[in-house]
């Protein structure tokens, strides 16, 4: 069987039950399945969800809304772990129940360096006609 791999270096199928995974853990999130005080009072968003290669487990990067509390939540959402897993592994059809590790997502912390650097003076006249 021929293995069709993205530009990222992931086969399609890692990312697909990523994504299936990501949509679980989201619905079980907004319809609060999870009788946690700490994540029925913020907004989680699940942003990305990396299997491995085996599937059995997966990192799932979560940023509460406007970053308040993360702390909070990842402790939230990691003394739920047992519940999350259960759930996810009867809603995703695979051979395996992944384990799941919660981590803060920092990819919208480096977007905001990066934006701040390309907006900053020195090069901001690098940009301009002369």
């Amino acid at each position: 069987m021929r293995t069709v791999e993205t530009p990222e270096g992931r086969s399609v199928r890692l990312l697909r039950v990523g994504e299936q995974v990501r949509h679980v853990l989201s619905d079980i999130l907004v319809r609060g399945d999870v009788h946690d005080e700490t994540l029925a009072s913020h907004l989680v968003s699940i942003t990305e969800v990396r299997m491995s290669p085996d599937l059995r487990y997966a990192i799932v990067f979560v940023k509460p809304l406007l970053g308040q509390d993360e702390e909070a939540v990842l402790k939230a959402l990691r003394t739920n772990t047992a519940f999350l897993q259960r759930e996810v592994a009867n809603r995703v059809r695979v051979k395996y129940a992944a384990k799941l590790k919660f981590r803060a997502d920092e990819s919208f912390d480096e977007g905001g360096k990066i934006d701040a650097i390309l907006r900053s003076k020195h090069v901001a006249q690098d940009l301009t006609e002369e």
